[in-house]
């Protein structure tokens, strides 16, 4: 992933804007889940795919001129037949990415859609979250007995500060 250009805010390390773009490249790490994690930003993100297939996205819902939108706190990853894949690949060096770019741009703002952009092209993949998110298999069943403790998340300091 390389940062094209920044545009950079008033407050040290957050960004107006950012344009990045993921080129073909090498995963190298060994023993490791390769597709971004399920996770979410503090910054919106707008994905687009200008050729190729993007290698979090495999299951066909993210196509060449397609774009998605994951704004601050939106939760997202990898949809479920590529985290299924690469749950069950041998995890060894590869190169991902060939024949194919992808950009983003993303901000500390929140990103909104026009009228047109959401309903009159359409162009919503109204499926999404029955193609990326119900097929997923649940894997964390919580505590076996009761509930969890949730001390354990302050290391036992007290403050309930869990992130040091």
């Amino acid at each position: 992933i390389y940062t094209v250009l920044t545009a950079p805010s008033d407050h040290p390390g957050t960004a107006i804007a950012d344009f990045v773009i993921f080129p073909p490249r090498w995963l190298v790490q060994e023993d490791t889940f390769r597709p971004p994690w399920y996770h979410r930003n503090a910054m919106s993100e707008f994905m687009g795919l200008i050729c190729g297939s993007y290698d979090a996205k495999e299951g066909g819902g993210f196509q060449p001129a397609g774009a998605s939108l994951h704004n601050v706190m939106a939760a997202h990853g990898a949809d479920a037949s590529t985290h299924e894949k690469a749950s069950n690949m041998e995890l060894r060096s590869i190169k991902v990415g060939t024949g194919s770019i992808a950009f983003m741009f993303e901000s500390c703002m929140m990103l909104g859609l026009t009228d047109w952009g959401l309903e009159e092209c359409r162009k919503v993949q109204k499926t999404y979250n029955q193609d990326s998110w119900v097929p997923l298999k649940r894997f964390f069943t919580g505590p076996k007995h009761g509930r969890a403790d949730l001390s354990l998340l302050n290391n036992g300091n007290g403050t309930g500060n869990c992130i040091h």
